[in-house]
């Protein structure tokens, strides 16, 4: 069931309705019962799963935080991460391992044949996964307690907005949400939860989808193309990418917001960042959270001296890259990361944190490179192997200016431009939310034109066969 189907808003209609008739255990029930409806409507076979790995870590929890001793809780936290991560491995990696294994046999002439593997990946599985580990991690580092009903910590894993494509959550965050009564939000909330849900699938239906025909059909077929239509393909999985997760993050925030519930926010306008570093700090935001308090930190940060802290930023981008997916694409491209986030980083510049400021007109180059940057990896993301992408690069350099069709790309120039140009008013006034705020006399009028366009182009773009969320495969 995704976000941008009927099948979804009426699951979303129907709890919502229900939801503020009912007290707190009434509520968490009918959440629960929604998010096992929500995950199996793809493939029943998944609630096994979930279910399983739900019971397991409940259990485990309660016995790192009653262990008596620092050995006995490591051993209990080991055989935890031992148990997720070979979850994880199995569904995601095992047919990459035996894949690589069989070419470098086939390279030192051994002619092994691996055997077939069918392994359906269970959608959200490196999401929830990464609910689970922190949550023992949390309670091994004495941060919380550990959850006795498991109803609760159940809810916590399933948790239908969150369960497919994240944000990533921390339980000493949604936890205690789960755990108390909520507040019934104000009419302020209520609408900026629905404005959030259809600036979410706006993001997703009109300009994801739209600017992911260009960027199928770029990718599609390299050869033949110059520098200016491979640049717009590349552009255009860029801004494909972003507003595809994005919308997805809003959609589940705004459904959140109506439920009372906050979670965390996943994206800062990060193609304004000036730098690599600043990228990271405003792009799935949940990850690379999670990464530095989970990797990076037990790798020792900092604080092994410059040598160290480049090489953990490497390690930790790397696997970054190899979370997303089976696929030295992803790896080459989480280790270049890497090693641009330690160049930075040599160079002695910080970046603080906390929501940058706006852009200045001084900041153009610099947002220009870093975009630019980006959008060039994304190149390697994008690509099915190191071959289609080290071919899309090429073409870009040998193929011409324009390639063997020298108006074909007017068309595809118009259509990201226009959204490009969308996207990007989007981000400037999200960066000047707080500035805005004395707006507010007015901008309701402003506001209810603003989301009737939206709904009006939600309804018009909905014609066209739906693409996945991208990072449904994830």
């Amino acid at each position: 069931m995704s976000f941008n189907s009927l099948q979804f808003i009426a699951l979303l209609v129907l709890v919502v309705l229900m939801y503020w008739r009912l007290r707190l255990k009434g509520q968490n029930r009918l959440l629960l019962i929604a998010s096992y409806v929500f995950y199996g409507w793809w493939d029943w076979r998944f609630l096994i799963l979930l279910a399983a790995t739900t019971v397991v870590d409940f259990g485990i929890g309660i016995r790192i935080e009653e262990a008596s001793g620092e050995r006995t809780k490591r051993a209990w936290l080991i055989s935890q991460l031992v148990f997720n991560l070979g979850i994880l491995a199995f569904f995601k990696y095992a047919g990459f391992f035996v894949d690589s294994a069989e070419h470098v046999a086939s390279a030192i002439g051994l002619g092994w044949s691996s055997p077939a593997l069918a392994i359906i990946l269970p959608v959200g599985i490196s999401f929830f996964v990464f609910h689970e580990i922190s949550y023992a991690v949390d309670i091994y580092r004495g941060r919380l307690d550990a959850e006795r009903r498991l109803s609760t910590y159940a809810l916590f894993i399933a948790y239908f907005p969150l369960l497919a494509a994240g944000p990533i959550e921390r339980a000493w965050h949604l936890l205690p949400q789960l755990r108390s009564e909520r507040q019934r939000p104000t009419k302020e909330q209520a609408y900026s939860g629905v404005v959030l849900i259809v600036s979410g699938i706006f993001k997703k239906v009109v300009i994801a989808d739209t600017v992911a025909k260009v960027s199928n059909d770029v990718f599609g077929r390299t050869i033949g193309r110059g520098t200016i239509p491979l640049a717009i393909g590349a552009v255009a999985f860029a801004i494909q990418i972003y507003c595809d997760f994005a919308g997805y993050t809003d959609v589940a925030r705004g459904t959140s917001r109506l439920l009372g519930i906050e979670v965390f926010r996943n994206f800062e306008s990060p193609y304004l960042s000036t730098n690599i570093t600043q990228f990271w700090r405003t792009w799935h935001i949940s990850l690379s959270s999670w990464l530095h308090d989970y990797l990076y930190i037990p790798l020792g940060g900092n604080k092994g001296g410059r040598f160290a802290t480049y090489r953990n930023l490497i390690i930790v981008m790397l696997l970054g890259g190899l979370w997303h997916g089976a696929a030295w694409t992803f790896v080459i491209w989480g280790a270049l990361h890497g090693i641009a986030l330690a160049l930075h980083r040599a160079r002695g510049a910080y970046e603080p944190r906390g929501t940058p400021p706006s852009p200045r007109w001084r900041d153009i180059p610099s947002i220009l490179a870093t975009f630019t940057f980006v959008t060039a990896l994304w190149v390697i993301f994008r690509s099915a192997t190191i071959g289609d992408a080290f071919s899309f690069f090429h073409s870009m350099a040998t193929g011409g200016l324009f390639g063997s069709n020298p108006g074909a790309w007017k068309a595809d120039l118009l259509i990201v431009g226009g959204f490009g140009a969308l996207v990007l008013a989007m981000d400037l006034l999200d960066r000047k939310r707080s500035t805005l705020r004395p707006l507010a006399v007015w901008a309701p009028t402003i506001q209810g034109a603003l989301l009737g366009a939206a709904l009006i182009g939600i309804l018009v773009f909905s014609g066209t066969p739906p693409e996945p969320f991208i990072y449904f495969q994830f």
